[in-house]
């Protein structure tokens, strides 16, 4: 089951759990849409994997499958991230 991060691992924006601002990789590493366009340029820099849009829970099913509170905040050198990217 997906965890539903509640923030942007990048800019720490807030993505709740019916955003369709958020995206994910296959490692479940959340970032906002414009962070992934603008600044990843599709690519998950902890896993080099691209993004899909994260699914959104269901509000019946909060109670019974609550989102997760962890947020993970790592802003990405951007620089040594397209350095990366390009190698």
């Amino acid at each position: 089951m997906l965890e539903i991060r509640p923030t942007c691992e990048n800019c720490n924006k807030s993505l709740p759990f019916d955003s369709k601002e958020a995206m994910i990789c296959t490692f479940e590493c959340t970032f906002c849409k414009d962070c992934v366009e603008n600044i990843l340029q599709q690519v998950c820099p902890n896993c080099g994997g691209g993004f899909e849009k994260r699914a959104v829970r269901p509000k019946i099913l909060l109670e019974k499958y609550p989102v997760s509170t962890k947020i993970v905040y790592k802003p990405v050198d951007v620089e040594a991230h397209l350095k990366k990217m390009y190698q």
